[in-house]
């Protein structure tokens, strides 16, 4: 599958958001678990469509929020606003 915001390809498989009890599990980078309002790093340049500028490695992002779908993390990114990010792209802090 392909994101048309991103273009990045995924085998659906591999899901990194999974139900637990009714439950929302999303997994970080590193296999972590991540839970509302934790503190992630991201760990790749991520392009932003609109911006001049990616996302650079290493930026760390409060206060997130999980929610279901392909960009599973909403939170707010100094510098780009409001946005959802891939867990896949990002570890706990």
């Amino acid at each position: 599958m392909v994101c048309p915001d991103c273009n990045h390809e995924w085998n659906p498989a591999n899901q990194a958001v999974a139900a637990v009890d009714g439950e929302l599990v999303v997994i970080d980078a590193n296999g972590n678990r991540l839970e509302n309002g934790d503190s992630v790093v991201v760990i790749k340049n991520l392009p932003v469509k609109g911006a001049p500028k990616p996302i650079k490695s290493g930026t760390k992002v409060k206060n997130i929020r999980l929610r279901d779908g392909d960009h599973n993390i909403d939170c707010k990114v100094d510098g780009f606003g409001s946005m959802s990010l891939k867990s896949e792209f990002v570890k706990k802090a």
